[in-house]
């Protein structure tokens, strides 16, 4: 499904902001079932809205560029990104529109160093653990098998329903000098 926003002669047409369906761990381990996830502009909106903000076309349009980054990215990036497509917004409003995507559970904070912050998509998304060089601000993916199962056995344990985790290995090469965190 499309969508149009503007007017005039710069209308341009937005991609779907729907998750796909993907499988999530249901109920016991290796049991998974396709979940279905709520339309990500229908999230920002209600946001939004608790905060008495309007989805405006610019809000729309970084959420959309945010959507189509891949793996990390910077605000300062996604800003050349969008003024590359010809698209005018201001930083200000890029770094207004993450805190509220960070509000709503869409994106999450990377922390790879300490003068700028990285952003990764979540929602509706498998967790992304991560490997973090500190000396070289690489950041790896990891899979480490049964983290989902203890993080799920640890919730039932306590009469919870997990909602997603977060882990961050920070680590530094042999000999390299570690920074303090």
């Amino acid at each position: 499904m499309r969508g149009v926003y503007g007017a005039g002669r710069r209308a341009r047409a937005i991609p779907s902001r729907r998750m796909p369906l993907e499988p999530l761990p249901a109920g016991a381990p290796g049991d998974a079932e396709p979940r279905i996830i709520e339309p990500l502009c229908a999230v920002f909106r209600r946001q939004l809205k608790a905060e008495g903000l309007k989805y405006t076309p610019e809000r729309a349009q970084i959420l959309d560029a945010v959507l189509r980054t891949e793996g990390l990215f910077e605000a300062d990036r996604l800003l050349e990104s969008m003024r590359r497509e010809g698209l005018r917004v201001s930083k200000a409003t890029i770094y207004r529109t993450l805190h509220l995507l960070l509000s709503a559970g869409i994106i999450q904070r990377v922390p790879l160093d300490d003068d700028q912050s990285h952003y990764q998509v979540v929602y509706g998304r498998h967790p992304h653990d991560l490997l973090i060089r500190l000396d070289t601000g690489e950041a790896v993916p990891i899979d480490l098998p049964g983290l989902v199962e203890m993080r799920d056995a640890l919730c039932r344990a306590r009469g919870l329903e997990p909602q997603g985790h977060r882990l961050h290995i920070f680590a530094v090469g042999a000999g390299a000098a570690a920074r303090p965190r």
